[in-house]
């Protein structure tokens, strides 16, 4: 048995912006995402202010990324930095950066910016402990 990655497969949008696997992206044209990024079915992105997802990020099922919220009117940019993990049902708030290598548990609503390194979880997303930085 052959235990090597699979090579990655980029999604392929329809026109309501849903995509094969069963997430969508709601004005694509401000979406950015790199490789080797696994997002869960029944997710949501509204990317009407942009929202990045680098390279080797994990977005559980059902979490919704929006970069607009038209019941408090906040907007902002969605950056998601490289090697991060979003918990499954959890919803990224407008304006937020989650940083390199951080986790976010599962069911955490996130109105705030996440360091790198460091994992969060709750509602609100609250800090709960450092990661090793790996070496580089």
């Amino acid at each position: 048995m052959d235990n090597s990655k699979a090579e990655w497969v980029a999604p392929e949008f329809d026109d309501m912006g849903m995509t094969q696997w069963g997430w969508r992206v709601a004005h694509r044209d401000n979406f950015k995402l790199g490789e080797n990024v696994e997002i869960g079915s029944f997710t949501m992105i509204d990317a009407r202010n942009g929202v990045i997802v680098e390279n080797d990020v994990k977005i559980g099922f059902g979490c919704i990324i929006i970069s607009y919220s038209s019941i408090d009117n906040k907007s902002g940019q969605v950056i998601l930095k490289q090697k991060c993990n979003i918990g499954a049902n959890s919803v990224v708030m407008p304006g937020i950066e989650v940083g390199e290598g951080a986790i976010v548990g599962s069911n955490s609503f996130v109105n705030q910016s996440i360091p790198p390194y460091e994992v969060w979880f709750g509602s609100p997303a609250r800090f709960h402990r450092k990661l090793e930085h790996p070496k580089k």
